[in-house]
């Protein structure tokens, strides 16, 4: 996000102004080039399309762009802890895919909800590496393998269950996964012109030093603003399950952000990576949502 990372080195490379729709800007002034303009613009509007477009078209092809996130968010991880052997790296993508593919399978209902246990032998599987390993240890394999089915592949398949009526009722199908991404693009848009105008009193400085209270208050209050709104017009949600997902949404997706900025501050790194242009990697652009699913998918269970 435009303010949000933990590195001062990014915080430079966007010295200018802007307001940002999952991360691409409308407008800009100083210090940009044109060039690195257009592309950030380009790359974020195709960004963009593909989330919506794949959403709406249907399940399967939301699944599709769900794999590719979790292979490349997984190598990212890998590269975030450190962890550059290929057979190692290869067995963590193992893992992931293969989790992720098991709970999307149950998502889509070509599996029961049963097969789901079976995910405890997937988070069996670090301490079988590391004990084979002789290049790293537990806590540098654990950190790889796990942080990325947390981070990664389990909210990425958590997702997909957003389309079940039988868990979701009304809400279920593409729109409530629209709305999620919804709550983090405005929340990120109106969080950084808060700051901007406003902003006085780090969040986060050690983490993340642009990041400001007047900014994520600003953000969650128009974010607030925005599903009140929409709400109103819709039976399916009441004003106190909107500021109550709101409230999930936004705090824990802001978390996610902070807890991506501490990553890669650990290893000096400005980006996850470097797949979409001017942006960085598939971390870089999906913190924030990967973080906050888990946590809004149990909200909205309990309902």
């Amino acid at each position: 996000p435009p303010t949000h990372s933990g590195n001062p080195d990014s915080e430079s490379r966007r010295g200018f102004l802007f307001v940002s729709i999952y991360h691409f800007p409308i407008f800009a002034c100083n210090f940009v080039s044109m060039k690195e303009l257009l592309t950030r613009t380009l790359s974020g509007a195709v960004l963009v399309a593909l989330i919506i477009g794949s959403i709406l078209l249907s399940p399967w092809a939301y699944a599709a762009l769900m794999l590719f996130a979790v292979t490349v968010g997984t190598l990212e991880m890998a590269n975030l802890q450190s962890v550059t052997d290929k057979t190692h790296r290869g067995f963590g993508l193992f893992f992931n895919v293969g989790l992720f593919a098991l709970l999307s399978l149950v998502a889509l209902s070509c599996l029961p909800l049963q097969c789901c246990l079976f995910t405890l032998l997937f988070l069996l599987m670090p301490f079988l590496l590391a004990l084979f390993s002789k290049q790293y240890d537990f806590k540098t394999i654990a950190a790889f393998c796990y942080g990325s089915m947390c981070f990664v592949s389990i909210p990425a398949a958590l997702m997909l269950f957003f389309y079940r009526q039988d868990l979701f009722g009304e809400l279920a199908g593409p729109g409530l996964l629209l709305l999620v991404f919804a709550f983090l693009w405005v929340n990120d848009t109106f969080a950084y012109l808060t700051g901007r105008l406003l902003g006085k009193h780090k969040l986060f400085e050690r983490i993340s030093p642009g990041k400001t209270i007047e900014g994520s208050v600003g953000g969650l209050v128009f974010t607030l603003i925005g599903i009140l709104i929409y709400s109103h017009f819709t039976d399916a949600l009441s004003h106190a399950t909107a500021i109550g997902l709101t409230l999930v949404a936004v705090v824990f997706g802001t978390l996610g952000d902070l807890s991506e900025s501490m990553l890669k501050r650990q290893v000096g790194v400005k980006d996850s990576g470097h797949l979409i242009p001017g942006h960085g990697g598939i971390l870089d652009r999906f913190d924030s949502v990967f973080f906050a699913v888990p946590f809004v998918f149990v909200y909205l269970l309990l309902l």
